[in-house]
């Protein structure tokens, strides 16, 4: 490190200040921690001795670790009773981990709901579709819809906050460990309450009616009562589900204004950063619309094998947001494995790349009951530091080292993805049925893949919004991939981004229903159809994988199903050559100050490819270092950082000397990355 990245990074430490409460409904604050990097671990003190937990957190000291998230999942470690509080244990290791110099990320556990809760207020129950009142025998079987519930995990929340409200010891509060997973309830009364939902939502029977298309196979709602909840699992239309789905997003999502409005009275001084879990399939929510109201960082739990996954997740949870991303989970062993070595360093630094700035490894000490016993964390189940504690320990040492040579990333992405819950929701073949299953033959997550990966591999930032709610006009392309339902709020933010200079690119199956999951009985590409200067009214598939060339590039995809382009103002920029006519492939349109590209294909890593780099000159998109696939680098501050994602060796090319910060290592020409290898270099 030469003596003005000393300088910077040492007044960085004495600063002391930090992490940017930014676009908060409090507006900017500032929190401790602000250019700093923290390595981690979560930990269940609950499980733990007093012996064992001095034992804990001296290893834990040594290693280098410096935050754990605790106090999630034990409700009832602090209130053992209705009203009953107890926190003498939990001081105890609060004040442990202060002595330690070690900050706490305090989670509030408002799941899963103890034992005495579901007895004494049986309203908390999951009812399940046939009516059977199920025991709570796994995490996260409590109707979180429930009055009672609500009530008395507002009075926990408040009670543990305002006891830790001025511990030295924390640096933030969580809400709720992986609130969207769960499980749905059928009793009457959240029957009751979904009625009330729909009745603010609809205002009058005609508009659910209307919504519901209920004129069909002779299911007109004359009385409210006739309105039952829609079976998760179907038979039923898909729009139905998609309100069911909705219903419980709002739910969820006022759980966590909630428990943010006990925060922001009880410790404002104290960001929000809570394990979330929007893409639940159970349940899930809309956190792209809503995160500004309950979230300070994007944080979630990294359990990815894959990169361009990995990556999209975390940008998914980042949203449009300046602040770092947290991993308040981040797999250190793995499930019924004990990893393998070496991965966890390269994925916290992928984490890096996204703009991370924290990884809690899940968990410090093997659990030795429950139900994630066979999931190894960084002590074995006979207490033993294992090789992974040693690689956290590294971990550490480097991110203390790096953290000055700016990390955290600041991100100012110029590509932004789309990506909507209500969409995947109203495309869910689980949701949507049979019919639109055979339709929307590409899911919808992976149409979101393929078209992120091409940008991601070029080494190119991209942020994941909800085009409705963002400003759109910071970014210089809009990537539409499979946009299954598009409401009213995205079709408008598109019409005018594109009017106003933007350039937008759209692929098959996008815009076809409406807010109501019902088909627009208007020429499709449904509102959008005249920005974009085409209908698409014909589909099919073919026998052979589809090809043909892109601004000269060929192109092979691995699918067969392509959409009939109808131009109207839009010119063809592309034909397939091997289907009957050579139909077009791409079109683009001029509409106002800017163009929209429409793709007949769903998106596919061959196509999207040669399409995006036909832009990036014209738009101004410069492409980040050069790599071999499954190698990403991003540019920081004058450094470098190379993460090989592959078990084989990889050697990318560079100009003249470098020296790597992370392998001490004198590169010319070529650096060298081993399996999961990593570097920094000037």
């Amino acid at each position: 490190m030469n003596s003005k990245a000393l300088l910077f990074s040492l007044l960085l430490t004495l600063a002391g200040t930090g992490l940017a409460h930014a676009q908060s409904a409090e507006g900017h604050k500032d929190w401790p921690g602000q250019g700093q990097l923290f390595i981690g671990t979560c930990y269940q003190p609950v499980d733990r001795s007093p012996e064992q937990i001095r034992k804990d957190i001296a290893l834990m000291k040594a290693t280098g670790l410096s935050v754990v998230r605790m106090g999630d999942l034990s409700w009832d470690y602090f209130e053992p009773a209705d009203g009953v509080f107890t926190f003498k244990e939990f001081d105890s290791v609060m004040d442990q981990m202060h002595a330690a110099g070690i900050k706490v990320v305090l989670d509030i556990a408002g799941l899963p709901a103890p034992l005495w809760l579901h007895q004494k207020y049986p309203g908390a129950n999951i009812v399940a579709q046939n009516g059977t009142t199920l025991y709570p025998a796994t995490r996260y079987m409590v109707d979180i819809s429930d009055p009672d519930y609500q009530r008395l995990a507002r009075r926990f929340g408040d009670a543990l906050t305002k006891h830790y409200a001025s511990h030295p010891a924390v640096l933030a509060i969580g809400y709720d460990n992986e609130i969207g997973a769960g499980f749905m309830s059928y009793s009457e009364p959240t029957r009751q309450r979904f009625i009330g939902w729909l009745k603010q939502r609809y205002g009058g029977l005609a508009a659910l009616n209307k919504a519901w298309a209920t004129q069909r196979w002779s299911r007109r709602i004359s009385d409210w009562d006739q309105v039952r909840l829609p079976n998760f699992d179907g038979p039923g239309p898909n729009e139905r589900n998609l309100d069911l789905r909705r219903f419980w997003s709002d739910v969820t999502i006022g759980v966590l204004k909630d428990l943010e409005a006990i925060r922001q009275k009880n410790v404002p001084d104290k960001p929000a950063i809570s394990n979330l879990y929007d893409v639940h399939e159970g349940r899930g929510f809309d956190y792209l619309a809503t995160h500004r109201q309950y979230v300070s960082y994007g944080a979630f739990g990294f359990y990815h094998t894959e990169a361009i996954p990995g990556a999209f997740e975390t940008l998914l949870m980042k949203g449009a947001l300046s602040t770092p991303v947290w991993f308040n989970e981040f797999q250190a062993g793995g499930f019924a494995s004990h990893g393998v070595k070496g991965k966890s360093r390269m994925w916290a630094y992928f984490g890096l790349i996204n703009g991370g700035q924290a990884a809690l490894a899940w968990t410090f000490n093997s659990h030795l009951g429950g139900e994630e016993q066979a999931f190894w964390g960084l002590l074995d189940h006979d207490d033993t530091p294992s090789w992974r504690l040693a690689e956290w320990g590294t971990m550490a040492a480097e991110f203390k080292k790096i953290q000055g040579l700016g990390f955290p990333r600041q991100m100012k992405p110029e590509v932004a993805m789309s990506y909507s819950f209500e969409s995947r929701v109203a495309s869910a073949p689980k949701i949507a049925g049979n019919a639109v299953k055979k339709y929307y033959s590409t899911p919808y997550i992976e149409q979101k893949h393929n078209a992120f990966g091409p940008l991601y591999q070029d080494n190119i930032d991209v942020a994941v919004i909800n085009i409705g709610h963002e400003d759109l006009s910071r970014y210089k392309l809009v990537v539409i991939a499979g946009e299954y339902l598009m409401d009213q709020a995205a079709t408008d933010a598109v019409r005018r981004y594109v009017a106003n200079g933007g350039t937008v690119v759209m692929t098959a199956f996008s815009d076809k229903v409406d807010e109501t999951a019902q088909w627009y009985g208007t020429p499709l590409p449904g509102r959008l159809a005249d920005v974009f200067g085409v209908k698409t009214r014909e589909f099919y598939r073919v026998n052979e994988p589809l090809t043909g060339a892109i601004n000269g590039a060929p192109f092979k995809t691995s699918i067969h199903f392509y959409e009939v382009l109808e131009p109207s103002t839009a010119t063809v920029a592309a034909r397939f050559s091997n289907v009957d006519g050579t139909p077009p492939v791409v079109t683009i349109n001029s509409f106002g100050k800017g163009k929209a590209i429409y793709v007949a294909t769903p998106a596919q890593p061959a196509i999207m490819r040669p399409l995006y780099r036909a832009l990036y000159a014209e738009l101004g998109i410069t492409r980040g270092p050069e790599t071999p696939e499954g190698v990403f680098a991003r540019a920081v501050d004058g450094w470098v950082l190379y993460v090989n994602t592959t078990d084989t060796a990889k050697d990318i090319p560079i100009e003249g000397q470098r020296t790597g910060v992370l392998s001490g290592q004198n590169w010319q020409g070529s650096l060298h990355l081993a399996p999961y290898g990593v570097d920094l270099v000037r």
